[in-house]
């Protein structure tokens, strides 16, 4: 692989070390620069917004106020479902206090972030968007918000989210539909829908989201944000309700790829030196007849046209297959979740004392989710998943599955494999039975997870990064997916092609 040249290498070492700005002492004598408005601040990457506190450009209180009136001016998008703005406040002033006091700052100095809330907060109710835990109130953080906290951040406030991440649209039918920022008639993705529809809505930088099968990068992609779903197991998900220990996994939704790093940082306390990439020479893998079959025309084309940026800059595309991918992905996926959300929901809610039963839980909630529960969760409901079924999957099914991706790197010499991250552009709220695709009608849950499926089965990190917008201005996105543990190779490829592709407008909030 050749090497990036100087100001490549000069570019990308400035973003690594801003995220990297673990300790700051002393203050700068230079001269303030010019004062940032409201609107400014709305717009500031994390690691910019840290960077402005961190000097005193601004103080943390008055950008938490400048985020607090635009979730106020969002407030329709219905992106959380707690949100105490004189706490946040209270926050921001002891951060100022601190920096005043000459005190050592951490990575994420007065950064308010929105936590999805299906993950534990001492401070706030985590409700898991189902009426049943409406009051529940942890005694402790998860250790996720636990270690944003002590590297300065605050929480925002409790996110929406499809109820107990069972879905794709976060149309919670308890706590009210999270709406797309740039069409409020449309779904921001699930589960973590509201931490996406706040990102992108420019009430935040960055985001505690969580996925099992998408849960970070559907909404990612729904939204038009970077999203990263890290290896499996990189961040602890201990705190956070599941569906199962296989899959499940914390991580961040952000606006840019340097803060998708600064959150890795924090999150997996990895001060590792991050060795920059170059798009010269780099190998990625292609696998046309299972992601790109069937996929819309509008997000084909958004694909493709990416594709070539990144092949005129230098990336090598590798045609290649994965044979019985979507067999396994069907003997092992849902069979395994199916099996163990009863389980570990019946668990997380004794260990976590929440005074709830899981026959309480069903029975409180909504009828969509109790519906699923009693035709595929609870033991001996209709289609529930044998214990054979189960041991086959896990011991049998999933090895396989792992297999074939180790041979398609090892074959290829791919640094990820590249697709488009949904079949389709965000669907309108409540039409989430089927959806059609040049002329023909298929389930809306294969449009949605099909290609984002493997991934977090075999535990690989997946970045989600915009392309574009359909002529009807919808995000699009392709997802990266890298070899288990290529973290830091993937989130540094994921700066470069980030540079190739560029950005997407905003939405604007009606």
């Amino acid at each position: 692989m050749s090497q990036p040249d100087e100001m490549t290498r000069r570019d990308f070492v400035a973003a690594a070390a801003a995220t990297a700005a673990l300790t700051v002492g002393c203050r700068s004598a230079a001269p303030p620069p010019p004062a940032l408005t409201a609107a400014d601040l709305i717009e500031l990457s994390a690691v910019d917004a840290v960077g402005a506190m961190t000097r005193g450009e601004v103080t943390a209180e008055r950008y938490a106020a400048a985020l607090l009136e635009r979730c106020r001016a969002g407030h329709s998008l219905n992106a959380f479902i707690t949100l105490e703005p004189e706490r946040v406040l209270a926050a921001a002033r002891a951060a100022d206090t601190l920096r005043s006091s000459g005190a050592t700052l951490g990575a994420l100095h007065g950064l308010p972030i929105p936590v999805k809330d299906s993950v534990n907060t001492k401070d706030l109710p985590t409700t898991g968007g189902t009426p049943a835990l409406r009051h529940f109130q942890p005694a402790e953080d998860a250790p996720v918000v636990a270690r944003l906290r002590e590297a300065g951040a605050g929480v925002l406030g409790k996110t929406n989210l499809h109820e107990m991440s069972f879905g794709w649209t976060s149309d919670n039918k308890a706590f009210g539909a999270v709406r797309n920022p740039y069409d409020p008639t449309r779904i921001p993705g699930g589960s973590s829908g509201g931490t996406a529809a706040a990102v992108a809505a420019r009430m935040a930088p960055l985001g505690v989201a969580e996925d099992t099968q998408g849960s970070i990068r559907v909404p990612a992609a729904m939204c038009g944000l970077a999203g990263f779903r890290p290896t499996t197991g990189r961040y602890p998900s201990t705190g956070v309700i599941p569906i199962t220990a296989l899959f499940d996994q914390v991580g961040p939704h952000a606006r840019t790829v340097a803060d998708l790093v600064l959150f890795d940082r924090v999150v997996a306390r990895d001060d590792s030196p991050m060795a920059p990439a170059s798009l010269k020479g780099l190998k990625l893998a292609v696998v046309r007849e299972f992601y790109f079959e069937g996929v819309d025309s509008e997000v084909a084309a958004l694909a493709e046209r990416a594709l070539a940026r990144l092949t005129a800059a230098g990336v090598i595309v590798v045609e290649a297959t994965i044979p019985d991918l979507g067999r396994l992905i069907d003997l092992v996926t849902g069979p395994i979740q199916s099996h163990d959300a009863y389980y570990t929901v019946k668990r997380y809610l004794a260990d976590f004392h929440t005074g709830v039963t899981i026959e309480q839980l069903v029975a409180q909630a909504s009828p969509d989710i109790r519906a699923g529960f009693h035709d595929f969760v609870i033991p001996g409901s209709p289609h529930a998943i044998s214990d054979l079924t189960y041991r086959t999957a896990v011991k049998t099914h999933l090895p396989a599955l792992r297999d074939r991706f180790k041979q398609l790197f090892a074959s290829s010499d791919a640094s990820a494999v590249v697709f488009p991250t949904t079949m389709v552009a965000p669907v309108p709220i409540g039409q989430d039975t089927t959806v059609t695709i040049g002329g023909v009608t298929i389930p809306f849950e294969r449009a949605i997870s099909r290609n984002i499926s493997p991934g977090s089965t075999v535990g690989l990190p997946g970045l989600v990064l915009p392309v574009g917008l359909t002529a009807g201005g919808l995000p699009v996105t392709i997802e990266l997916d890298g070899p288990s543990g290529s973290d830091h190779q993937l989130l540094a490829i994921g700066i470069e092609v980030e540079k190739a592709l560029g950005r997407i407008p905003p939405p604007r909030l009606a």
